[in-house]
């Protein structure tokens, strides 16, 4: 069973669809990408060659902000920032080195850093954004797709709009008709193709 409201794997062969039905969810359960997609089909036909993929994402919406992973304590002319998890500690010290300049910030430990004389409070600073989490999906996405593509499919194009995305592959040359493809897999979904 998928965790996606529309998962369908269509293929001339009933094994072949069953064997693209296993190969996608378990790439995109890998590639943590089940989470982010709310509709998902694939049209593989080994005869033609060609593979088809047109999916509905999920709206990512959550940005990561210092306060989400950092206490912000001001204290004696300085604040301190304490961190429960130094995921995000990287791109936080290079937003703070761009604003502040890199000799206001000091990084005492891999979870603790101070900023001394900035012109920021306590608040502004727990609300600066860090990372943006929508920004590496489409990028993983295709990656997945890829992997998910029967091997020597590398004649490639796709398309991403909004949430919505297409994905076609072959091995010599695309078909003609490749964007009507796609459309019919997002008339398929009840979609309109973006």
């Amino acid at each position: 069973m998928h965790a996606v409201e529309h998962f369908v794997v269509e293929c001339p062969e009933p094994r072949g669809a069953e064997s693209y039905d296993g190969i996608a969810n378990t790439v995109l359960l890998d590639h943590n990408l089940i989470r982010v997609i709310r509709k998902f089909h694939v049209w593989v036909d080994p005869n033609v060659p060609v593979f088809i993929a047109a999916g509905v994402m999920q709206r990512i919406t959550t940005l990561v902000r210092v306060g989400d992973f950092a206490n912000v304590n001001p204290l004696e002319g300085k604040i301190t920032l304490v961190l429960s998890n130094e995921t995000y500690l990287a791109p936080m010290l290079k937003i703070f080195w761009q604003r502040f300049g890199q000799e206001k910030v000091e990084q005492a430990d891999r979870f603790t850093v101070h900023l001394r004389g900035v012109p920021a409070t306590a608040k502004e600073i727990e609300d600066i954004v860090v990372a943006d989490p929508s920004e590496g999906v489409h990028r993983d996405l295709i990656y997945a797709l890829k992997v998910i593509a029967p091997e020597g499919f590398r004649i490639r194009r796709e398309k991403f709009s909004g949430d919505k995305f297409w994905f076609v592959a072959s091995e010599d040359t695309l078909p003609d008709e490749v964007e009507e493809l796609a459309k019919g897999l997002f008339k398929k979904m009840g979609e309109e193709m973006p």
